[in-house]
Parts: C-alpha cells; sequence; structure tokens
C-alpha cells in the first residue's frame, strides 16, 4: 500500500467548510502529486459519485470516492477536520475523510488493499489512532498498515486471511464459526454487498455484517459484487443458508440464485451502519417462515439502477455543473487532438490548406501540401464530434449509458441545424432529462433486459430529434448566430472588457468550473472560426498560462518566500505554463489562496485585455508557447504574456513579503524566514 498515500497527500488541518471544497483541497493535492491528471474532471467524477449517495458513514467518517479516467495511480488522500463537515451520515458531520481515487481499470491487487482500508475504518482504534496523530508521515503510514494502532486487537478477518494480505476484492467472506444457535447448527446467512463503484462501502458493509454475524452466533457468508466483478457463493453455501441479506445500491447480480430464501434488501449503507438489526430481522422472517419473491436477474445493471436517489437531494446548481463539467471533460481530448492536428497542418502548408480537396482522392506522398492537408482532415473530423460529444455525455453525466445514443443524436442535430456549441448543450440536457423521465416510468419486469439498450435510446432519441429539429433548434441558431456577430463586433474598449472577464475565470480557479466555463466557449467558437472566437481563443489560452509562469517566476526572484517544496514546484510550473496547463498553480494557490488568487487573477485579466487590444488570434485551442507561429500577432501575444506574468509575480511577491515581513521576529535573519513563515500559517 506504500505507493498509494504519502505524507504529502495527508492534512492534518483540513479547513474546508463544505464537502465540495473538502474534496477539492484533498483533490489538489493529488494534483500536485501527479496522481490526477485533470482536477475539475476528477472533480466532477466525485461529485456525480457523491450525487449517487451520500457517502458520511456513522462515527464521523467521510468517504469520498470515484473510478475516473482522470486518475494515473490508485491514491489515497486523507484530512482532518476540526469543525467537521457534512457528508451526509445521520450522526452528524466527519472529522474524517478519506478521498479514494482509483483509476478507470484500477487492477484486483489495488482493489484489495483499497477494501482492505474500507474494512480497518470499521475499528474503533484505527479511526482513535487517525484522531490522535499529530505527524502526517506517521498517520500515513498507520493508514498503509506499517504502523499498527496502539492498542488495536487483531482485525477480525485475520483468522481467516494471512496476516498482511486483505481478502481478495469480490471474494466470497465467511465469519469465523459461531456458537451453536441452541440445535447443534448455526443460524446461516448469505449477503450481497455492492456499491456503483465498488471501492469502499461494499467492503465496509461486508466487514459490519461479518463481524456483526460473529457477536450474534451467526454465520454470514458475504459476496461483494464491486463494479470490478465478483466471485460467486458456492450454491452449496446458498443452498444452506436460513435467510438472505442484500445491502446494494446497484442491481444485485443473478438474482434467482437466492429464490426460495427469506430475504432483508436494504441499501448499502445500512449494512454499514445497522448489521445487528439486519441479522435480526432475517432471523425473525426465517422464524416465521416468509420466502420473498426474488425475481430473475441478468449480469448487467438495469435500466435506472444505481442507487440514483441521492442525485435528487442535491441542490440543482451542483446537479447542473457537474453534468456540464462532464461533457466538457469528455469533450477535451477531441479539442487537442483535432485542433493540434489542424494546427500542424496550418504551420506546414499556411491557412489555404483547409480548402484543399479530400485526400482520399488526391494525395501525392512527396509533397508536402499533401501531408498538410491530411493532417487538416484528420483534424477536421476530430472537430467534428466536438458537439455530440459534448451533448452526448452531458447526458451521460445525467442518466448513464442509456442517455448516449440520444445525447450524441441530439448533438449532431445541433451541427445540421447549425445551433451550435449552445446547441450541444441544450442537446444534452434535453437528452438527460427525456432519459430520466423515462427511467422513472414503471415497466413489466419482461422488458426491463431491453430498456436500456433498445426502447430507451430508440424513444428518447426520437424525443429529442423532434425537439431539436422542430422546437429548439431554430431559436438557438438565431441566438448562436447573434453571438458570433457580436463577437465579430468587437473592438475597442468592449474587446478589452471581455478579455478582462476571460482573463478572470481563467485564473480565478486555475482547471475549476469557471476555467473551464471561459475554455469551453472559447473552443466553442473555433467549431466555426470567425474573426472574433480566434480572438477569443488567444486570450483565453494568454491568460489561462499566466499563474504557472508567475508563480515559477516569483520562486526564483524572491526564493525565502517559499518552502521547499514550493520552490521545486515552482521549476515544473516553468513547464506547466508554457504548455498552458494552469492546474500548475494550484498547489500554491491551496497553500496561500487569498495572495496568490487575487494575484494571479490581476495578471490574467492584464493579459486577457492587451491580448484582445492587440488583435492577437489563435486556431489552436492548445499548445501554450509551441504555437506561437499560428498565432497572429506573435509578438504582441507574447508581450500580452509576459506583462500579465509580471503583475501577478510583483502582486505574489508584495503580499507574500508583507506577511513575511510580519512573521519574523526583529533581529532575525533570512536563514529562519521560511519556518517563521510557515509557522505564522499554522
Amino acid at each position: 500500500m506504500s505507493e498509494l498515500i504519502t505524507a504529502e497527500l495527508v492534512d492534518l488541518d483540513l479547513s474546508a467548510a463544505t464537502k465540495d471544497a473538502a474534496a477539492r483541497s484533498l483533490a489538489e493535492r493529488m494534483v500536485a502529486a501527479h496522481r490526477v491528471t485533470d482536477l475539475d474532471g476528477f472533480l466532477a467524477d466525485v461529485a456525480a459519485r457523491e450525487a449517487q449517495m451520500p457517502t458520511g458513514l456513522d462515527g464521523g467518517i467521510g468517504i469520498p470516492h470515484c473510478r475516473s479516467e482522470h486518475v494515473g495511480a490508485p491514491t489515497l488522500a486523507f484530512g482532518r477536520s476540526a469543525r467537521g463537515i457534512d457528508f451526509g451520515a445521520a450522526d452528524g458531520p466527519a472529522d474524517l475523510i478519506f478521498l479514494i481515487a482509483a483509476p478507470a481499470g484500477a487492477d484486483d491487487d489495488h482493489l484489495t488493499i483499497l477494501s482492505g482500508l474500507a474494512r480497518r475504518l470499521m475499528d474503533p482504534e484505527f479511526t482513535a489512532a487517525l484522531r490522535a496523530g499529530d505527524d502526517p508521515g506517521t498517520v500515513a503510514a498507520l493508514i498503509r498498515g506499517e504502523e499498527p494502532a496502539p492498542d488495536t486487537e487483531a482485525a477480525p478477518e485475520a483468522a481467516d486471511v494471512p496476516e498482511g494480505k486483505a481478502p481478495e476484492a469480490g471474494a466470497p467472506e465467511r465469519a469465523a464459526s459461531p456458537a451453536d444457535d441452541g440445535d447443534g447448527a448455526p443460524f446461516r446467512i448469505v449477503a450481497v454487498t455492492s456499491c456503483p463503484t465498488g471501492i469502499a462501502h461494499t467492503y465496509m458493509a461486508a466487514e459490519s455484517l461479518t463481524v456483526a454475524g460473529r457477536a450474534e452466533g451467526v454465520e454470514v457468508t458475504v459476496e461483494t459484487q464491486g463494479s470490478a466483478g465478483f466471485s460467486k457463493l458456492d450454491p452449496s453455501v446458498i443452498a444452506a443458508a436460513d435467510a438472505v441479506i442484500w445491502a446494494h445500491d446497484v442491481e444485485v447480480r443473478e438474482k434467482a440464485r437466492f429464490r426460495g430464501k427469506p430475504l432483508v434488501d436494504v441499501g448499502v449503507k445500512a449494512g454499514i451502519n445497522r448489521p445487528a438489526e439486519l441479522i435480526a430481522e432475517a432471523r425473525r422472517k426465517a422464524e416465521r417462515g416468509e420466502i420473498s419473491a426474488v425475481p430473475e436477474g441478468g449480469d448487467g445493471p438495469e435500466a435506472g439502477d444505481g442507487g440514483g436517489s441521492g442525485a435528487d437531494g442535491a441542490h440543482f446548481g451542483v446537479r447542473l455543473r457537474t453534468y456540464l463539467m462532464s461533457g466538457v471533460s469528455y469533450m477535451v481530448p477531441f479539442v487537442a487532438a483535432g485542433g493540434l492536428l489542424i494546427a500542424l497542418s496550418f504551420a506546414i502548408g499556411g491557412y489555404e490548406i483547409a480548402d484543399a480537396k479530400s485526400v482520399a482522392d488526391h494525395f501525392v506522398w512527396g509533397q508536402a501540401d499533401s501531408w498538410a492537408a491530411l493532417l487538416n482532415q484528420i483534424g477536421s473530423a476530430a472537430f467534428g464530434f466536438l458537439v455530440p460529444v459534448l451533448a452526448g455525455y452531458i447526458a451521460y453525466g445525467m442518466a448513464d449509458r442509456p442517455a448516449l445514443v440520444p445525447g450524441f443524436v441530439g448533438g449532431a442535430i445541433a451541427l445540421t441545424v447549425e445551433a451550435g456549441f449552445l446547441g450541444g448543450l441544450v442537446a444534452g440536457l434535453l437528452a438527460g432529462a427525456v432519459v430520466t423521465a423515462i427511467q422513472r416510468v414503471p415497466v413489466h419486469p419482461t422488458l426491463r433486459g431491453i430498456m436500456p439498450v433498445l426502447v430507451i435510446p430508440l424513444s428518447a432519441s426520437a424525443v429529442v430529434g423532434f425537439l431539436m429539429f422542430i422546437v429548439v433548434g431554430k431559436p438557438i441558431a438565431a441566438l448562436q448566430g447573434a453571438l458570433t456577430d457580436w463577437l465579430n463586433g468587437l473592438s475597442g474598449s468592449n474587446a478589452v472588457i471581455l478579455g478582462v472577464v476571460l482573463g478572470l475565470m481563467m485564473c480565478f480557479d486555475m482547471g475549476g468550473p469557471l476555467n473551464k466555463v471561459a475554455y469551453a466557449f472559447a473552443v466553442g467558437g473555433l467549431a466555426d472560426p470567425t474573426d472574433g472566437s480566434l480572438k477569443v481563443m488567444a486570450a483565453v489560452m494568454a491568460a489561462g498560462m499566466v499563474p504557472p509562469l508567475a508563480l515559477a517566476l516569483a520562486t526564483t526572484v524572491r526564493k525565502k518566500l517559499f518552502t521547499k517544496t514550493e520552490r521545486e514546484n515552482g521549476r515544473a510550473a516553468w513547464v506547466l505554463g508554457a504548455s498552458f496547463i494552469t492546474e500548475g498553480a494550484i498547489p500554491f494557490a491551496a497553500a496561500d489562496p487569498l495572495r496568490v488568487i487575487p494575484s494571479v487573477m490581476a495578471g490574467g485579466a492584464v493579459t486577457g485585455a492587451l491580448s484582445m487590444a492587440f488583435g492577437c488570434t489563435l486556431r489552436a485551442p492548445h499548445g501554450g508557447i509551441f504555437v506561437v507561429p499560428l498565432i497572429g500577432e506573435p509578438f504582441l501575444y507574447l508581450l500580452a504574456i509576459a506583462a500579465g506574468t509580471l503583475v501577478a509575480t510583483a502582486l505574489v511577491v508584495l503580499l507574500k513579503g508583507v506577511r513575511h515581513t510580519a512573521a519574523v521576529p526583529a533581529g532575525e535573519g533570512a536563514a529562519t524566514a521560511p519556518e517563521a513563515r510557515v509557522g505564522a500559517t499554522a
């Protein structure tokens, strides 16, 4: 477990007041450790998981977690909050917060380790040690299992599992032999636990039921159905069972195996928080001879499963942002690949290469223009997916896989009716809403199997297509045209004001929602480029380069104002800023937000305003200084970036210098300044 959490991923004084802020604070540490590649995309996945079901547990524990394509390596971050943060637990706020990040294709070994942590969270001695720890390195070692918790007894599963090895993820778990129930044979229960991600709740519920069974003298054998797969209970074990408990938030797989048994069917958190009650209820049903009707079950999830009820309780604005960010995060790779291919084609063949004939019919191996045309047409093909992908994955964020088809169809129609980027946003939201409505319609059990693969895509596509073609498509196209005309007509002070606004948005949260909104606005204009939209793209990229470049420069010119770790991050920030990776400034903003964020916002506003005033244009959606040859007015563009960087650097140095002076007592030299500064911050 040594690679999953380090001291840098432990925050023993988590100052966040809300669960979103806590997740962001811990995720920023993951970004700084190069474990998460896209902060906002990852946080959107965390929020989507949180919307399915709150992740607070009784006992003051919060475990936000998700699988995400934005996770480079399985990672844990731990925060301890003095004030407590509401994660939706019945007994109040959580003071121990674990952010668990798993790659979309996490392997079984890592899932085994993560499930082992989930089980240890059920041990009060372990959580007490976490609350008492005063050193991040020691706490990280405790979480890794290298430091035993004081007075901690052997884990309950030690009788069944070799020391130091957690049970295999997905493997059935059997309680140690319990006492007889009076007739020479123990009461036997088989259980299934599952949650949408299969990382934490699945295994915590399994552990709770197993431990409660030992305490009650009941033999409990658990099948964990995490999303990575599951190992089925032996049919003979099921046949010998006196009752069944399902503690699940996704559809139980192969339900028919449990037919003919008394059944207790609850959510996974009930399995964690009320295991003794569930066991008692199972015994009562068995004593009364109650046999629950268990329908035939397939291997895959059914439409509408997944515990979505939690989403209904989330604030609409939070849910809407999550849906939109889901679409944007899936769109960005198409933007990067297609846009850079187009930019490279312009570098080789000039802007007129966009009018070249199809390379399928006119390609000459030895001609540079043919290669330029090839790159341009490949990039244009990738760009053609921007609006459909945006719409498809907004819908996916709202209603999962059944919404993909109507989302993509609505996005394609948006292009057909020339509704553009705005049309894609509306199409995605419409598709998600229509599919959600269909999923709530009661259907006969025999139809459930074909709902997600046939009925929902067919009916939702027809409805969304009608709305986009007949009802909303043309008005949105008119609005898109008006926006395009407005951008093309921008000049003078109006252009400068827009540049200021875009610069502020790019630098406020450095990869967060406002940053992504500004970037998506700019990229949407590239789908049908005009002089105005090219100016917007230039201003957005220039402003987005300022935060990391400014902090890199600040750590170079005034080293004593920064810690050793910050100075090391500063060296990396040169490359990140030059590459238009705004997230390179996040470690600095996380450590000192009140000084860093206003400073870089001022620098970004200056850069955005100057870029617009200079009339700089850009056809590539990414690339930083590496696409300068493709920029209109390149020298003035670099001047705008330099000016904003200098402004932001000066403000950071000034504000940190004031604090530094106040933090160092009179008579102390520069040698002790960094330590004094850190102490003052704490």
